[in-house]
């Protein structure tokens, strides 16, 4: 079972509906007990960085995310994949999850709208699990005004928009993080939604 942890920063429902599309058994829940015992774990998410931590903090989910998150194959949607770094800058300077070295920053492209709307291209750079199958001229939807900084060596994906944003992040083991969102992404988005269901052991 996939637990889609429910904290309150939105975006819940779509994620569940492609679960269920590829009938990939899944539950929403903020229930610590049901978080300890899913298979897997998807952390969705829209909004600013600061309030989706407070509602982390709020919830008392913090710990046994970052416990559970080496354990077990871990997926941070948009916002949600923000929050695995170390610091997010959104407003203020707020600690993230630390799961993966790095932080996240506002998009200064003076020549292009912000935020950064629609379909780009993901550009393979490492190989992942999560990418396997996808066709060469892959395209994701994105919808975020702030991206993360971080080592090349955690970049599987990155589209172009202006500079290089990283798309698809992982710290090499159990954890991985979307800036897309492979629930609105079409064909892309459910394979890769489906070859991280195919993680779980």
């Amino acid at each position: 079972m996939i637990a889609i942890i429910d904290y309150g920063a939105g975006n819940i429902f779509s994620v569940k509906n492609a679960l269920d599309y590829l009938k990939m058994e899944n539950k929403l829940t903020s229930d610590k007990q049901d978080i300890i015992s899913a298979d897997a774990l998807i952390l969705p998410g829209v909004g600013a960085f600061p309030s989706a931590m407070q509602m982390l903090e709020s919830s008392g989910l913090i710990n046994i995310i970052k416990d559970q998150a080496l354990k077990k194959p871990f997926l941070g949607i948009c916002l949600g994949m923000q929050l695995l770094f170390e610091k997010g800058y959104e407003f203020e300077e707020c600690d993230g999850l630390g799961l993966i070295k790095g932080s996240v920053e506002k998009m200064i492209e003076p020549k292009l709208v912000i935020p950064h709307m629609g379909w780009n291209k993901l550009e393979i750079q490492h190989e992942n699990p999560l990418l396997s199958g996808l066709d060469k001229e892959s395209y994701v939807y994105f919808v975020h005004s702030y991206k993360a900084v971080c080592s090349d060596e955690n970049i599987s994906a990155y589209s172009t928009y202006g500079g290089k944003v990283p798309a698809l992040v992982t710290d090499g083991k159990t954890v991985f993080g979307a800036q897309f969102h492979p629930e609105k992404s079409g064909d892309t988005g459910l394979r890769i939604l489906k070859n991280f269901g195919g993680l779980i052991k």
